[in-house]
């Protein structure tokens, strides 16, 4: 057990999946939490410190389902997988953490909506602003903006993050209750910290042609974002190579209430339809409904943009029949080609990216 009990020293309060054969199992405290949320046997076997050993687990050709049911219930998890040979290893296989699944950094389709965006959201407050930076690692889509701290509950509806990083001596925190909060040290979310990491992630000499460089706690939160992001995939962040800024009159502002009632994307009671959003969504492909869902939690305020739009839309309307034909038989090329950047992709994804660059 000393192999599993480092490593999970390493991932203190989350659950850690232990590859073994052809099981992944859990012991002690993970092993009882994980039969109680999954519903799968509770058993013991040996002693360790003069305790049975706690143990349950899941076979490793199912885990996807079990990790969705973890992850819609707030719950991360480690994965831990056999990197050694059994055949030619001495005493214990060599076993490493390969990656973190945590609800706001999936990338795996069979763990995603395909019609929303699954995103990752970190606040910062300073005195009078409060910072925020979001990232959709299936998309590699990264934002940045600062807000008055009054109106962070409407912001936070219409990002709608699936996880959002907080400093754990944050005075918001009261109030993300319902929200599933990971906390990190407040030193994770320093500005001038935060500005090296970006542009490393950009490439870039300087923030002065991406829009946000005087947007300090924002950029303090993007560090504290990407560092994050970046140790849950094990890896760079190959596909995350711009960073846009919102400024407040880009996008016309409701508050949470207006929001709500308006029942863009939920009903008054929670469910997701009949809402605008449903009634509105004759997409033909994933990407087209996120598209859709982000247009309507974002309407335009400047004509320009909203003229170029809708002369945008007026050109696949005349051509509806042969585009909308073409849309229904691709892939989720947008999601595919993230997991190639992360090296996740699977050779049905490879196929089906093939399949949709034909069509093109």
């Amino acid at each position: 057990m000393q192999q599993y009990l480092r490593l999970k020293a390493d991932h203190p309060d989350i659950l850690l999946f232990y590859r073994m054969g052809d099981f992944y199992e859990l012991f002690f405290e993970d092993a009882e939490k994980a039969a109680r949320l999954l519903d799968i046997t509770l058993t013991q076997r040996g002693a360790s410190a003069g305790q049975p050993i706690k143990m349950a687990g899941v076979p490793f050709h199912a885990l996807e389902p079990y990790l969705a049911k973890l992850v819609k219930l707030g719950e991360s998890v480690a994965i831990c997988e056999q990197i050694g040979d059994p055949a030619t290893s001495k005493g214990p296989v060599e076993r490493q953490v390969m990656r973190i699944v945590t609800p706001g950094t999936l990338t795996d389709s069979a763990l995603l909506d395909e019609k929303s965006d699954n995103i990752l959201l970190a606040i910062n407050a300073d005195r009078s602003m409060v910072g925020l930076a979001w990232v959709t690692l299936a998309s590699g889509e990264l934002r940045v903006s600062e807000i008055a701290p009054q109106i962070l509950a409407s912001e936070l509806q219409r990002i709608g993050p699936a996880e959002i990083l907080v400093a754990d001596s944050s005075p918001l925190v009261d109030e993300l209750k319902g929200f599933t909060l990971t906390r990190l040290p407040i030193w994770s979310f320093d500005a001038e910290a935060g500005k090296k990491k970006l542009l490393d992630q950009l490439g870039a000499a300087s923030l002065a042609g991406y829009g946000c460089e005087d947007l300090q706690p924002a950029i303090g939160a993007c560090g504290a974002l990407l560092d994050y992001a970046r140790k849950t995939q094990g890896q760079a962040l190959a596909h995350v190579a711009s960073v846009s800024a919102e400024r407040a009159g880009e996008y016309v502002r409701m508050d949470a209430a207006t929001r709500r009632n308006l029942e863009i994307t939920e009903t008054l009671r929670g469910e997701p339809s009949p809402t605008l959003f449903s009634l509105m969504d004759g997409c033909a492909s994933g990407m087209g409904s996120r598209l859709l869902r982000h247009w309507l939690h974002h309407p335009l305020r400047d004509r320009t943009l909203v003229g170029a739009r809708h002369e945008a839309v007026a050109a696949l309307a005349s051509a509806a029949t042969e585009v909308h034909g073409v849309l229904r038989r691709l892939s989720d090329v947008e999601r595919i080609a993230s997991r190639v950047a992360l090296k996740n992709a699977r050779p049905r994804d490879l196929s089906s990216l093939r399949d949709s660059l034909a069509l093109l």
